[in-house]
């Protein structure tokens, strides 16, 4: 398993709550999260849907870094080390799944669209005390390992390099996306080439480096504004040259303006 940082500025770790085994083929577990509160990094000998029916979350699993909306869960296999923060007060709505070669399920972290019927599904399983009625629940858990397949995948992740030269350009980027340096500063910086810097990075990340910077700009984009950040300010703090430029990119990205996600996320 790769290593996950253990340290963010301004993150508080929570504990994992402990659990030898699931009782059930599926166990909800709900718990607030409030902003900046983080579990640390984890495995589980289960697999797990990483979901919040209110607020926005990031985890990182898979080498790969994800902001996860209302409107989307993480799906974590078996035995991945992963961690998981509230980037905002958070209703986080945990699902433990148990392996079964029939649930069809992918064996690499994946973020998923969440209908509102498995919404539903899950909020009920949290509300349901399986010894007071074990048939209902475990209807609940059918319903729920049958819907989770039927879930279209998403690709809006960050995949994150191992390699530690280019983790550090990675971090520094995460940490200040409106660098201006060049890939020829930083192989300097580095002790590389920018040819073998550029081809090394794409190899392990598998993106270009200008759609990686997009993909990292559009994710902060999504953290800042769940902490409740102005498009103005997000604009300036990515490095673009307006915020209508910013209202662009976000709008061919996600559908709608930053200030309409913003609502949707109010009234979800």
């Amino acid at each position: 398993m790769a290593a996950i940082e253990r340290t963010a500025p301004g993150w508080r770790e929570v504990a994992v709550p402990p659990l030898r085994r699931l009782p059930w083929p599926v166990v909800a577990r709900s718990q607030r999260l409030d902003a900046g509160e983080r579990f640390p990094p984890h495995v589980h000998a289960w697999n797990q849907l990483v979901y919040a029916s209110t607020g926005v979350l990031q985890a990182s699993a898979g080498h790969a870094r994800h902001v996860i909306t209302p409107q989307q869960a993480l799906w974590v296999p078996t035995g991945t080390l992963h961690h998981t923060g509230a980037l905002s007060t958070s209703a986080f709505r945990n699902l433990y799944v148990g392996d079964d070669p029939a649930l069809g399920m992918p064996t690499h972290c994946v973020v998923l669209d969440v209908s509102p019927l498995l919404r539903e599904l899950i909020i009920e399983l949290d509300r349901t005390v399986p010894d007071h009625d074990r048939t209902y629940y475990a209807t609940l858990c059918t319903l729920i390992t049958a819907q989770l397949p039927r879930q279209p995948q998403h690709a809006r992740h960050l995949p994150w390099p191992q390699d530690a030269r280019l983790q550090r350009w990675c971090q520094a980027l995460y940490e200040q996306p409106a660098d201006t340096r060049s890939v020829e500063d930083w192989a300097r910086l580095l002790g590389a080439s920018p040819r073998t810097l550029a081809r090394h990075f794409e190899r392990e990340t598998g993106m270009r480096l200008r759609d990686w910077r997009l993909r990292l700009r559009l994710l902060r984009a999504i953290e800042w504004l769940a902490q409740g950040r102005s498009p103005t300010v997000i604009a300036h703090a990515l490095g673009y040259a307006s915020a209508s430029a910013f209202n662009y990119m976000f709008r061919i990205e996600m559908g709608m303006s930053p200030l309409q996600w913003k609502r949707a996320r109010t009234t979800a």
